[in-house]
């Protein structure tokens, strides 16, 4: 996934040093959209393109009336109101049965005033008669999203960025969740996913301050879990030594316990998961009390960090069952 084919880019501080927000919608700067835009009258010839074409954009309203119609005059000005508050989360089209009746009598329309709503070129939904304001925006929030899509769109971009981090791209993983978050400032799993990708980009302190930002009733979330657990495992390898020597060591002595755990650490560290796994159940095998049991702890945060889910995990919980209960 190219980043220009991602609207969600942005720097990565923003998080944490309020970059730029990336907008959700199209609506104009007030919140609402220009009314020429959003009003229009339409005409049997040109149903087609006014209504039908148009919903696939977003949905279309449209008001069958006919000047004569008193609850027409009534319904017309709550009908535009609510539409141009909706702010090009749908658009009104208007439709006087007396010179235009071919469309009427096709959905089989007996009575006026009705509207009927469009949304993917087909009729989904609709009412009849005079409905109080009240209902008006009730029924346009449930045929079109009450937040302007920004939902959906933020899933999306959640789904853009799980996507770019599994496989490798942090950076760009990094941004989309730097995006997300310049949106809603606490998403937790916007929050988790740039600490997790924060942490394999080698910025473990800039990680840990997105997590920081995890509201206090939020931090048994899954997903923060797992990204406090690559935390502190990217912490601890920091304070280890070469893997290069700690082999040479285990060469040298198969029973450096303390060697071969330090390697495990590295090896996850490079995303070498089965091996790490392999060499924690060796410690085990071998020596089962070692380090209090120290081994096998680790191996359980292992398994946090990578989620219960990873091929790694479920490979390595095997072993570890049939280790403990062969």
């Amino acid at each position: 996934m190219s980043n220009t084919d991602n609207p969600f880019g942005s720097s990565y501080g923003a998080a944490t040093t309020g970059a730029t927000s990336v907008p959700f919608g199209a609506s104009a700067p007030n919140g609402t959209a220009a009314a020429a835009d959003l009003i229009k009258d339409t005409t049997t010839a040109a149903f087609s393109k006014d209504v039908i074409a148009e919903s696939k954009q977003q949905p279309v309203l449209v008001d069958f009336w006919a000047p004569w119609c008193g609850p027409c005059k009534q319904l017309t000005p709550i009908l535009e109101k609510a539409v141009q508050t909706a702010g090009g989360r749908v658009k009104l089209v208007k439709m006087n049965i007396d010179d235009h009746p071919a469309i009427a009598g096709q959905l089989g329309i007996q009575s006026i005033p009705a509207v009927i709503a469009f949304a993917d070129g087909k009729p989904v939904d609709g009412f009849m008669g005079a409905l109080p304001e009240s209902k008006v925006t009730e029924f346009i929030n449930r045929i079109a999203s009450p937040d302007g899509g920004r939902d959906a769109a933020i899933q999306s971009a959640l789904d853009a960025a799980t996507e770019a981090t599994e496989t490798g791209h942090f950076e760009e993983a990094a941004q989309i969740y730097s995006a997300i978050l310049g949106e809603v400032p606490d998403h937790v799993a916007a929050l988790a996913g740039l600490a997790t990708a924060l942490v394999e980009l080698g910025d473990v302190a800039q990680a840990r301050a997105s997590l920081d930002l995890v509201p206090a009733d939020k931090r048994q979330d899954a997903s923060v879990r797992t990204a406090e657990a690559r935390i502190a495992l990217a912490e601890q390898v920091a304070t280890l030594g070469d893997a290069v020597a700690l082999e040479a060591s285990l060469q040298a002595n198969p029973k450096d316990y303390q060697a071969r755990f330090d390697l495990a650490m590295i090896l996850n560290a490079k995303g070498e998961r089965d091996a790490a796994a392999d060499h924690l159940l060796a410690i085990m095998k071998a020596d089962r009390g070692w380090n209090d049991d120290g081994a096998r702890k680790q191996l359980l945060q292992f398994f946090d960090a990578w989620g219960p889910t990873d091929p790694s995990s479920v490979t390595a919980r095997r072993k570890l069952s049939s280790l403990l209960f062969s």
